[in-house]
């Protein structure tokens, strides 16, 4: 395990070190919410200067943009066992953009970014980063291979496209899921006529059909 540095009780590996302080923000943005949420703030939950909190992300919207990452991941890890659950790729698909939807809604941090009062801020810094197709293109990725090794989707779908297109359906869904139940079926309605043919092999046409 790494050493803490001398009196701040802040690690001496790099990596740990981020994570504590990322640790220290979340606390802080469930006790003031994201817009009163200072870098002096987190550096006190931390047990830190501001100046070090600043050594690790240059800025408030860097180190938000890592707290989205963390958590984000730690869905994914939920999601993948969810996702496996199911056997077709229409319901890995369609199952599990609603779980990822609805439980990053239940996220005490995720829900904060992405509640209707700062979905500005939460496009600034997902969208316009790219972060949010990146994230998705590492959570759809592997079940995407392992679809198109089973023929049930289209060959050769360029995932950073496809990684994007996701991204902007989970937002989209997440304010659909604002007002409506993750149950409700009409959710997967959509999804299964607007969303899945996207993904689906192009139909072989019968000779008798091509007369």
């Amino acid at each position: 395990m790494a050493r803490r540095k001398g009196g701040t009780g802040l690690s001496s590996d790099a990596d740990e070190a981020r994570q504590q302080i990322l640790a220290g923000a979340e606390q802080v943005i469930l006790r003031y919410g994201v817009a009163k949420t200072t870098m002096d703030d987190i550096g006190k939950e931390a047990g830190v200067s501001r100046p070090t909190v600043y050594r690790y992300f240059a800025d408030r919207d860097a180190l938000l943009s890592a707290l989205i990452e963390r958590r984000s991941r730690m869905l994914f890890d939920r999601a993948r066992k969810f996702i496996s659950s199911h056997e077709t790729f229409a319901d890995q698909l369609v199952e599990g953009l609603i779980y990822l939807v609805d439980h990053g809604r239940r996220d005490p941090i995720v829900r904060i970014l992405v509640s209707p009062e700062h979905m500005e801020l939460a496009t600034t810094l997902v969208g316009g980063s790219g972060l949010a197709a990146e994230l998705t293109g590492e959570m759809w990725g592997p079940i995407l291979d392992k679809a198109a090794e089973r023929g049930e989707i289209r060959p050769g779908m360029d995932l950073a496209q496809v990684s994007e297109w996701l991204a902007l359906v989970q937002f989209i869904l997440v304010g659909r899921l604002d007002f409506r139940r993750p149950d409700d079926p009409g959710h997967r309605v959509l999804l299964r006529t607007f969303v899945l043919p996207a993904f689906e092999p192009a139909a072989v046409a019968s000779p008798a059909a091509a007369v």
